[in-house]
């Protein structure tokens, strides 16, 4: 062990006082919770999502999914050098993709269907047109976005033509597809890997998470940060935005996932787990944001009540870790991925 460094131990200690007094004021100025103005509503009735169809075609850890903008394909990535395209409404594979580089940790759909992307431990970021085949009869590799000193942890569509990424070297990236170029960078966007994105309903702005325990506000337009949100104890795994655009929530390894007001510039609930035992690795709103999922280490998601903070219930039937979480554009179903190897559509 190095030794203890007294100065950067002072600078810790006062940055630590800084988030508790920020922290501080913003109770003062926060007039009622977020249960007591929810006091007077009906409870919502139990969450009763089933598995309407078993995903089986990997044959190794599956780290993550994402859904299409048409509701009804998806995207997995899995440590054995594939992405598979699913059809969620029959459960048949549309197409499999063979990968440089089986560590793929993002995958993301573009909102038309036309491309996905993916990255992981290879330190670039992929991108396949699923609408033109290459000489082996595959969807063609039209981009590999290279220039990452780290991991890709996120990418996301924006549209067809411009991709945003986070990755281990801390940086956020953004792309524009048709030329294969960098047309913005952050280089510090956080003080760790960043860990997650989420685009909001307009696409004006997105909010990441980090292993800062920092989740930040961001225009898309000038790539700038807007905002800087505390409160989580651990790595913040995943974000996402509220249908509205007016908050995001989030899911940590604190043991605990949480809602922030964009408006008000702070936390206003935090929803912890009856067993409190495992950490959280991914997140999903309904499209009305009354419900919250998160996937946990527990193999199990776990859904709340965004306006009681009551835990409304848990879906259980992944065998390992679940990993990545996504919900339909048009909120009817839920697909998720897991260490099992499975993919599994909740209806």
């Amino acid at each position: 062990m190095p030794p203890k460094d007294p100065e950067l131990i002072a600078l810790r200690k006062e940055l630590e006082d800084l988030i508790a007094k920020c922290q501080q004021d913003q109770k003062s100025k926060q007039d009622k919770t977020i249960e007591e103005i929810s006091n007077g509503m009906a409870d919502v009735p139990k969450c009763k999502l089933v598995t309407k169809k078993m995903l089986k075609g990997h044959i190794n850890k599956v780290n993550s999914v994402h859904y299409s903008g048409d509701n009804r394909h998806a995207v997995s990535g899995s440590l054995d050098g594939k992405l598979i395209i699913w059809d969620t409404w029959t459960g048949n594979k549309v197409q499999v993709i063979p990968l440089r580089s089986a560590w793929v940790m993002s995958v993301a759909f573009a909102p038309t269907g036309n491309f996905v992307a993916c990255g992981g431990m290879d330190n670039m970021c992929t991108v396949y047109d699923l609408n033109n085949r290459d000489s082996n009869g595959g969807a063609k590799m039209v981009r590999e976005l290279l220039g990452y000193e780290g991991f890709l942890s996120s990418c996301r569509f924006v549209d067809d033509k411009t991709l945003i990424t986070g990755s281990g070297d801390m940086k956020l990236c953004m792309w524009d597809l048709e030329v294969g170029k960098r047309t913005n960078e952050v280089e510090a966007a956080h003080c760790g890997d960043v860990v997650s994105l989420s685009l909001s309903s307009d696409q004006n702005t997105f909010v990441t998470g980090s292993v800062d325990k920092t989740c930040k506000l961001w225009d898309l337009r000038e790539l700038k940060c807007k905002q800087v949100f505390f409160g989580h104890e651990a790595d913040v795994n995943s974000v996402c935005f509220h249908n509205s655009g007016y908050g995001f929530a989030t899911a940590s390894e604190d043991k605990s996932a949480r809602l922030y007001d964009i408006r008000s510039d702070q936390q206003i609930a935090m929803y912890k787990p009856p067993n409190s035992t495992s950490g959280f690795t991914s997140c999903g709103l309904s499209v009305s944001g009354r419900f919250l999922l998160a996937g946990s280490d527990d193999n199990s998601i776990h859904v709340w009540d965004t306006m009681k903070v009551q835990h409304n219930g848990t879906l259980n039937g992944h065998e390992n870790r679940v990993t990545s979480l996504s919900v339909s554009p048009n909120g009817m179903s839920v697909v998720t991925s897991s260490w099992d190897m499975n993919v599994r559509v909740w209806v």
